[in-house]
């Protein structure tokens, strides 16, 4: 479900007086139409800059996610707009990014000239050394939905992921960046090319075109087959599980792509 969403103005004083130790007084507050995984998502700017603030109140239960996206964001330049500031106040924890201008989200619809840019994007994110630091490991994260248990081991690796490959997370100008970290990945270095053909699909792409595309990146070639199986068929558990909780177009657009993916590769 998404998150309910806060304004800056419903934060308590104290809070907005130590995000001002960062920024100085704020002049101007936009709300952001996107980031639903957070109860505070909006564009800052004082005299001395803009920045892109995400957060979540410290009992929610995946304040977590701050946490990591802190201790992740020093080792993602050139993938993610750099972190300014990390606030802890009152209740309240707050990410403060680099505002980035001129982007627009990731358009994956079939003869898009952003799909090129995603393909770069990937390639530098399989070139970034996985960081010295907690992250959740793939094959814990999908051991609920493999058929065979033993499949789970296609999807263990030492290579930083970032599995949410939405067209919101991605930015695109000249090159594309990856943002919302959260869920920050220890895994098999395909697994982000892979979860990538399902928002292709999902976006008007049959599945061999969407594979075609992850075929692009230098990950992909590390893919065993029977590997791309067991993922797909683990989507199509984890999208239908989603979709039946949560039913709402988008939800049910991903579970549809994951289960005509899952028959495509069925079949291969």
């Amino acid at each position: 479900m998404p998150t309910a969403r806060f304004s800056v103005d419903q934060l308590p004083p104290a809070v907005r007086a130590a995000v001002e130790e960062q920024t100085g007084p704020l002049l101007h507050a936009e709300e952001a139409a996107e980031g639903f995984n957070s109860e505070i998502a909006v564009r800052l700017t004082s005299a001395s800059g803009t920045w892109h603030v995400k957060g979540l109140r410290t009992d929610h239960p995946r304040v977590w996610t701050q946490a990591r996206e802190a201790a992740v964001a020093p080792f993602l330049t050139g993938l993610a707009p750099a972190l300014r500031w990390h606030v802890v106040s009152h209740g309240w924890d707050l990410l403060g990014f680099e505002a980035l201008t001129g982007h627009h989200h990731a358009d994956y619809a079939p003869g898009s000239p952003d799909l090129p840019k995603v393909v770069a994007l990937l390639n530098r994110l399989g070139e970034t050394a996985r960081p010295d630091i907690p992250l959740r490991h793939a094959e814990q994260r999908l051991k609920a939905y493999v058929q065979d248990p033993a499949d789970t081991a296609f999807f263990s690796g030492d290579h930083l992921l970032h599995t949410d490959l939405n067209t919101a997370n991605v930015l695109v100008a000249e090159e594309a960046r990856l943002v919302d970290w959260g869920w920050a990945t220890r895994g098999a270095a395909w697994l982000d090319a892979a979860y990538w053909v399902i928002w292709l699909i999902a976006s008007g792409h049959t599945p061999a075109s969407a594979e075609s595309w992850a075929a692009q990146t230098f990950v992909w070639a590390t893919a065993p087959a029977p590997g791309v199986i067991a993922f797909a068929s683990a989507s199509h558990r984890l999208w239908t599980e989603i979709s039946t909780n949560d039913p709402d177009s988008w939800t049910v657009r991903l579970e549809t792509a994951a289960t005509v993916w899952h028959e495509y590769r069925a079949r291969a």
